[in-house]
């Protein structure tokens, strides 16, 4: 050691500290937790980059992140221009929030091409349409990210409707539109997004410290991996006592005096003598006789090739009573969004069916007929000019 302080220490004094030079700290996050937040982001991201994809109908496309630690001051030099900050919460498996922050201009092109249009010619200012357009695409996109979390994790995930504010970051922080992890150190992924030929911009999304490191320690199975046991001592085996024969199996008769072998033993018949309850006996056991069994050979009943089940008679009273929906199709159409919201009384709707075209009768979503539009006093009716027969 020379004594003299390195330029991270001499930062680090006049910032207030010293460096805290491990990067595990609770201020800011280590190499380790960098690369777990951009793997976690990259696999969430491009499952949102598919979900966005269904919604424009473009291709979308979300490069590798970049993990850095940021301020507000330095997050405001890169992006001196209104944004879309859109606020996520978490309401199961995560405690806290992230902000996912957006160009305005993108934010245009992405909510004219949900509304329909070709994304060439979006609105010059953003409306509560816009926003709620912004949200719903939003709300989708995370929400196919929380399920691939869900899965990383092994937890349940799942997150509020999402917050969508228009936020000039050319000024000071707006208290009022960002939450309070924005105030102090946090943590900033950015990503390249194209989106076909007409987006090729930055998103970035922002995370607190501490929701940072809770994710890289589910990441890692640090928090499920339990304290160890103390060891314990194994306990000598007890030694059973011995069971007590109360009356043995069979025992092996004593040798017996010559002078005594044509007198009975006690309790004991001679040979060729039986015992009560008329079984013979043999060596002092009485021999088992066996019951007569009546044995015969199984019989199966003849199988009858006439019989066709399918052509059996079916008793179809028993759902004779089941009601069912019956419906009238009279036409139907594709309209997208923007031209739905374009509805106002008095609107007319091309349908693809010719005047005078038969409609078509559902059950249950079945097609079974085909008719016509009648008059029955002051109600609608129709008749049946067709039978549609489907082999099921």
């Amino acid at each position: 050691m020379d004594g003299l302080l390195s330029q991270e220490e001499i930062n680090a004094l006049i910032g207030g500290g010293m460096a805290n030079t491990s990067g595990g700290g609770s201020g800011t996050l280590s190499d380790s937790e960098k690369d777990a937040l951009g793997e976690i982001s990259n696999i969430c991201m491009g499952t949102a980059a598919t979900t966005l994809y269904s919604l424009v109908n473009q291709k979308v496309v979300i490069t590798t992140p970049v993990v850095k630690i940021t301020r507000w001051e330095e997050l405001t030099a890169d992006y001196a221009r209104p944004c879309v900050f859109i606020n996520i919460y978490y309401k199961e498996g995560i405690d806290g929030n992230n902000v996912l922050i957006l160009k305005e201009d993108d934010v245009k092109i992405i909510t004219d091409l949900m509304m329909g249009g070709d994304g060439l010619n979006p609105a010059p200012e953003l409306s509560e349409l816009h926003f709620s357009a912004i949200c719903e695409a939003m709300n989708q996109m995370m929400g196919s990210s929380a399920t691939s979390l869900s899965s990383m994790l092994n937890t349940k995930i799942d997150i509020s409707p999402p917050e969508a504010d228009l936020v000039d970051m050319a000024g000071d922080i707006d208290e009022a539109k960002v939450t309070d992890f924005m105030k102090r150190e946090f943590a900033c992924v950015t990503f390249r997004m194209t989106i076909g030929d007409l987006v090729d911009s930055t998103i970035m999304q922002l995370y607190p410290i501490e929701l940072a490191k809770e994710l890289y320690r589910r990441f890692s199975g640090e928090a499920d991996e339990p304290a160890p046991e103390p060891a314990k001592t194994p306990e000598p085996p007890k030694a059973s006592p011995a069971p007590q024969q109360t009356a043995p199996a069979q025992q092996t008769p004593p040798a017996m005096d010559p002078s005594m072998m044509n007198q009975p033993m006690m309790g004991q018949p001679m040979m060729g003598q039986s015992m009560m309850m008329g079984q013979p006996m043999m060596m002092g056991q009485p021999m088992m006789m066996q019951p007569d069994v009546n044995v015969q050979n199984v019989q199966f009943q003849a199988f009858n090739p006439m019989v066709n089940p399918v052509t059996q008679q079916e008793n179809i009273e028993l759902i004779m009573d089941v009601p069912l929906e019956v419906s009238v199709v009279l036409g139907r159409t594709r309209k997208s969004i923007k031209e739905i919201l374009e509805f106002a009384p008095g609107t007319i709707i091309e349908l693809d069916k010719l005047a005078g075209e038969a409609i078509d009768v559902m059950v249950n979503q079945k097609l079974v007929a085909k008719g016509e539009v009648v008059v029955i006093e002051e109600s609608f009716g129709i008749r049946i000019t067709e039978i549609i027969k489907e082999k099921l």
